[in-house]
């Protein structure tokens, strides 16, 4: 129980800052909601074209965080895992789609370069991926097939001969 109270915890912390991550910079000042989501399944990479808000990278975030809500209500370790892989997939796949239009990724601490909410969902994704170690999940029920579900009968104490008044003991 204090196991599943840890990773439900660690994964709603992960989840809030999935989804506080495309409001900060990822890529020189720009902010992950500036990028189209489609950009990161295109040929052409990341453009400059400014999304709307849920076009954006805001989307991916948001729906990890779905799911990192119904895997904390079912206490689902592969749900809540399956978030984590979510957001990793999605700043790992926008890594390398910047990298290809940009021809190559930089660190700056001048705010040029990879930024902090590109980190932050490096850090939500792995948040999420340890919550779900962390979380022993719903205990399992036998299956119907492995256990004999029929009451056993009970046992009757043997019935009397009856008693004429001609037998003697």
């Amino acid at each position: 129980m204090i196991r599943n109270a840890i990773g439900s915890l660690m994964g709603l912390v992960a989840a809030v800052a999935a989804v506080w991550s495309p409001f900060r910079a990822w890529y020189d000042g720009r902010p992950g909601r500036d990028y189209r989501i489609e950009e990161l399944f295109s040929g052409s990479g990341v453009t400059s074209d400014v999304p709307h808000l849920l076009g954006s990278l805001l989307l991916p975030m948001l729906f990890a965080a779905l799911v990192t809500l119904v895997a904390v209500v079912r206490r689902s370790r592969l749900l809540m895992a399956l978030a984590g892989v979510v957001v990793l997939g999605v700043a790992v796949l926008w890594m390398v789609r910047q990298g290809q239009a940009a021809g190559g990724l930089s660190f700056g601490a001048d705010g040029q370069g990879l930024g902090p909410g590109l980190a932050s969902a490096f850090g939500a994704g792995a948040l999420l991926l340890l919550a779900a170690a962390v979380m022993r999940g719903r205990r399992r029920r036998p299956r119907g097939r492995d256990v004999d579900l029929e009451p056993l009968p009970r046992p009757t104490a043997p019935e009397p001969e009856p008693w004429e008044p001609g037998d003697r003991p």
